[in-house]
């Protein structure tokens, strides 16, 4: 593992960034930006790129003009939880920003979220809401409404595109966990949540720049995603929240494929039964959904994303017990 550092002198670092890093450098670029158009002391910041490449680009060790940049090379065989820690561990703030390298902050993000940490000491970890990007198409605008469905209230996980909390919870914590490929923000935040209260915060907002916006590589991207499933629920007690998560994507996707089956061996009404259940998971879930888009996007873009969603999440826990 190399580094390469920035020696910029600081009075002191208040807050540190980790930011997980692979591929393209676009997405990241926007989100270093980002980070300069706080409307914070730069001077009291200092950020960690972990990345997966063997180099990066000018444009990106350019930020070590603006603030303490610091970029960490580290060998392909690292995951994402590996990664993040490895970038925790030689920091210097007292607290820690966790962000993914394809989000835009608000300019507001790193006040408000301080602000709602501090304000309230039984919060130990915070994230704020995300926005459509410009001229969003209609899975992102999907995607976010899911992510949103509650605002500025406790909740029982925090996806890890922005996180924002004490040096001292995340090593209380743990860390991240290292033995799993995918689902590690879900595991990390349930940890978290034991020491006090998970905070979703519309004070602020973050854009996904690399969020879900063709259903092709939505579908890929969800197979992959679903690998570490079932190695997330070993050794720690599932909230009752989270459990349909685990259980209607497969129950979908047998219902389909018994309906298939029974029509093939001629067994109409077990087929007819079969389509049944498997319709009436896609029309709960639909339904709710389309309650928070508000018709946008239609219905019919709402029962194409769970046709799509419930398989591919399946599909991606089979191959995740397929390689134990």
């Amino acid at each position: 593992m190399k580094q390469i550092v920035n020696e910029q002198n600081v009075n002191e670092t208040i807050v540190s960034f980790v930011i997980p890093h692979m591929g393209r450098e676009e997405m990241l670029i926007e989100t270093l930006q980002s980070i300069q158009n706080q409307d914070f002391d730069l001077n009291k910041i200092e950020v960690y790129v972990v990345t997966k490449n063997s180099h990066l680009q000018e444009s990106v060790h350019s930020f070590a003009k603006v603030y303490r940049l610091n970029c960490v090379y580290v060998s392909q065989d690292k995951n994402i939880s590996m990664q993040r820690n490895i970038g925790a561990e030689n920091i210097e703030g007292q607290y820690i920003a966790f962000l993914d390298a394809d989000v835009s902050l608000a300019n507001n993000w790193l006040q408000a979220m301080l602000k709602k940490l501090r304000e309230n000491r039984k919060i130990k970890l915070v994230s704020a809401i995300q926005k459509n990007s410009a001229n969003a198409p209609p899975l992102e605008k999907l995607r976010t409404a899911l992510s949103n469905a509650h605002v500025d209230c406790e909740v029982t996980f925090l996806p890890g595109r922005n996180l924002l909390l004490e040096k001292s919870t995340f090593h209380k914590s743990g860390g991240f966990p290292e033995h799993l490929e995918t689902c590690e923000d879900y595991v990390f935040t349930h940890t978290i949540s034991k020491q006090g209260i998970l905070f979703y915060s519309a004070d602020s907002h973050y854009v996904h720049i690399g969020e879900d916006k063709a259903f092709r590589p939505m579908a890929e991207k969800e197979v992959w995603r679903g690998l570490s499933n079932i190695a997330s629920i070993r050794g720690r007690k599932i909230p009752l929240s989270e459990w349909p998560s685990f259980i209607v994507p497969p129950l979908f996707t047998l219902g389909v494929v018994c309906a298939l089956l029974f029509t093939v061996f001629s067994h109409y009404t077990l087929a007819i039964l079969s389509v049944l259940g498997a319709v009436t998971l896609l029309c709960l879930y639909s339904f709710r959904l389309a309650s928070l888009t508000k018709g946008d996007p239609s219905i019919a873009t709402v029962f194409k994303f769970y046709s799509v969603y419930f398989p591919a999440r399946t599909w991606g826990t089979i191959k995740g017990l397929m390689q134990k």
